[in-house]
């Protein structure tokens, strides 16, 4: 009877091997880390950047970008808000007029970005027509400014509102907890189902579900 010689892996060997697994799994949950909290820092500067903006173009020029009743002057290629509906276009009223998410001239807060624009405070199209005129953040959702009269989460208080849709729920907390109280319900900013236009209600960090996407939206 022949005796044959069985070979396999060692204790040691197996040891190294589930080291080195161990290694590249922290390496790429690290990554992803290191991912999300670049996208973070990316929707969290949104927030940071449009009061810049809005505060930059109104001490040049003496009037809000989008409500600039003089834009066509100030600026060269300026559009001013057509028709003047008092809802949403009222030219030279000290409020940006219109929702956050509005999509023609005839709301302030769209030809806000054509001013900001030209003036030079923001990147972007200038053509209010072109696909890629209105903003995205990080996530790919449309970001937005409007009023207090016409925000998209009831309780938010400020001078204007900014807004950033799209963005998942785990995103969306770690953002209150950055710039906020680290409440979605409470404060000066708030947390509201995806693609809402006006009048949303807050939603609770309790109740945020990480993988699920909201609209974000800031009082400043």
């Amino acid at each position: 009877m022949t005796k044959r010689n069985q070979s396999g892996f060692t204790l040691i060997e197996i040891a190294i091997v589930l080291v080195i697994i161990g290694l590249l799994l922290g390496g790429v949950l690290k990554g992803q880390e290191l991912i999300n909290s670049a996208k973070v820092k990316n929707l969290a500067g949104d927030f940071k950047n449009i009061p810049v903006f809005i505060y930059g173009y109104q001490d040049k020029y003496k009037s809000l970008p989008g409500d600039d009743a003089s834009a066509a002057t100030h600026i060269t290629g300026g559009t001013i808000c057509t028709p003047a509906l008092a809802n949403f276009c009222a030219s030279g009223n000290g409020i940006i007029d219109g929702a956050w998410n509005a999509t023609s001239t005839a709301s302030e807060s769209f030809v806000f970005w054509q001013h900001v624009r030209l003036a030079g405070f923001a990147p972007g199209s200038t053509d209010t027509s072109a696909t890629n005129y209105l903003p995205k953040n990080a996530a790919g959702g449309t970001v937005g400014v409007t009023n207090v009269a016409n925000t998209a989460i009831t309780g938010l208080t400020g001078a204007y509102v900014i807004c950033s849709d799209a963005i998942a729920g785990k995103f969306a907390k770690q953002l209150d907890i950055i710039l906020d109280d680290g409440n979605t319900a409470t404060g000066t900013m708030m947390v509201t189902a995806a693609g809402t236009a006006t009048g949303g209600t807050p939603v609770a960090t309790g109740n945020i579900i990480d993988d699920t996407l909201y609209l974000v939206c800031m009082g400043v």
